[in-house]
């Protein structure tokens, strides 16, 4: 196979609704985009005559983020949002990407995920954990901006709980164990996505598993759990049994 090919990569187009967004997670909110492709497009909408959005204007030519002009014509009216929409849907025509990031918390993005989805792409979400469950479940995967860059620094929420930080994993193997089973929609969902996809008595790829489980909830992460890790986690549970064959992980549910 020749080695000088071209590699193809993951086009993506972020779109970032300012009003909707913390300034300060920029940086960890392009490096998580990474992880999922280049971001060939990156704007930002918003009203930039208004001051609250001052904290945003030092953060975009360091980060080469487009500003978006949209006045608010009408108060109480969202026209941000409507600019977005239309971008994103020319963005779409074009036929040059792979992939949108959506980063808002706003559920008015819900029908602009699903129609970028009907069309094939991949669509990425970011917001915080009070977005609307309709527009989490509208995006193929869906990444709570709270988790960005705090997992070593803070504890983390837990999606079960909804308001209330998740502990921190213990020395403890057991307490781990005890306190994940206890979360019952953690387990089923580990359960759902085991048997969707395993055959009788075999090990399972774990990457298999982790896109099964993103499919079933696209808001999973192992680190709303406080792991960082899919394989940490699921070591964790005490549910699983676990083997590395090289850099691979294989995992099977114990008897």
């Amino acid at each position: 196979m020749r080695s000088d090919l071209p590699v193809r990569v993951t086009r993506l187009a972020m779109l970032i609704d300012a009003d909707n967004a913390s300034a300060n997670l920029i940086e960890e909110l392009l490096q998580e985009v990474a992880k999922y492709g280049t971001a060939y497009v990156k704007r930002i909408y918003g009203d930039w005559t208004n001051t609250r959005l001052n904290r945003w204007k030092e953060k975009l030519n360091r980060f080469a983020i487009q500003p978006m002009q949209q006045f608010a014509y009408t108060t109480g009216k969202n026209s941000t949002d409507s600019a977005l929409i239309i971008d994103a849907m020319d963005l779409l025509y074009t036929q040059n990407f792979d992939g949108f990031c959506i980063v808002s918390s706003d559920s008015d993005f819900t029908r602009l995920a699903s129609r970028i989805r009907e069309s094939g792409l991949i669509v990425y979400g970011f917001g915080e954990r009070k977005t609307p469950e309709p527009f989490i479940k509208a995006c193929d995967k869906f990444i709570y901006t709270e988790i960005l860059g705090q997992l070593e620094e803070t504890s983390e929420l837990n999606p079960a709980t909804s308001e209330k930080p998740a502990e921190t994993p213990s020395q403890n193997p057991k307490d781990n164990a005890q306190k994940l089973r206890a979360n019952k929609d953690l387990i089923k969902l580990l359960n759902d996505a085991y048997e969707a996809i395993s055959d009788e008595d075999e090990w399972m790829h774990l990457g298999a598993f982790g896109s099964q489980l993103t499919k079933l909830s696209s808001s999973f992460d192992s680190r709303n759990y406080s792991y960082k890790k899919l394989s940490d986690l699921i070591q964790a549970t005490g549910i699983f049994e676990v083997k590395k064959d090289s850099k691979i992980i294989y995992i099977k549910l114990k008897s």
